[in-house]
C-alpha cells in the first residue's frame, strides 16, 4: 500500500499504542515478582470494571473461565486490553466492542496459542452473549492453547 493512499493511524490506534507505552513505563521496577503479578492483575481487573453495558459481564465471565482453566496464565494489559501471557508472551486477550468502536467484545489468541486446525482455524471470536455451549467452546480452547 502506498502511504500517501493512507490517512496513517486512527484515533483508537493512537490511544492503543499510548495505552501501552503507559504500561511499559509504569513504575514495577523495585517490585517483587509477586507484587508485579498482584498489580498486574488489579490493572487488569480495573480495566474490565470500566468496560460498558454488557461488554463489563461477558469479559467478567471470560475472566473468571481463563483464570479457572489457566492459572498459570499471567494477566496484564496489552494495548490497553484485557490480557493472558504465558511465559512472558500475550496468549489470549479481551477486546471491548468500545475500543475500536466494534458492535461486539471480542475475545481472541494470538500465535503463541498454536490453535491450528489443518490449513485453517478461527483466532478470534465476536461475543455478544455467552451461553453454556459457547463456555465449554472457549474453556476447551483455552486448556488447547496452554497445552501447546
Amino acid at each position: 500500500m502506498n502511504m500517501s493512499d493512507t490517512q496513517g493511524f486512527s484515533a483508537a490506534e493512537k490511544a492503543a499504542m499510548k495505552e501501552r507505552a503507559a504500561e511499559l513505563k509504569a513504575p514495577k521496577k523495585r517490585m517483587s515478582k509477586a507484587e508485579k503479578q498482584q498489580a498486574a492483575r488489579a490493572d487488569l481487573e480495573a480495566k474490565i470494571d470500566s468496560f460498558e453495558g454488557s461488554d463489563k459481564e461477558l469479559a467478567q465471565r471470560l475472566h473468571q473461565l481463563i483464570t479457572s482453566t489457566a492459572p498459570q496464565l499471567e494477566p496484564k494489559l496489552w494495548y490497553g486490553m484485557p490480557a493472558y501471557a504465558l511465559d512472558g508472551k500475550v496468549l489470549c486477550f479481551i477486546q471491548d466492542a468500545k475500543k475500536f468502536e466494534a458492535r461486539y467484545l471480542t475475545f481472541g489468541f494470538n500465535d503463541v496459542a498454536r490453535l491450528d486446525e489443518g490449513t485453517l482455524w478461527p483466532t478470534s471470536f465476536a461475543i455478544t452473549a455467552l451461553e453454556e455451549t459457547h463456555l465449554k467452546m472457549l474453556t476447551d480452547l483455552v486448556a488447547k492453547a496452554v497445552k501447546n
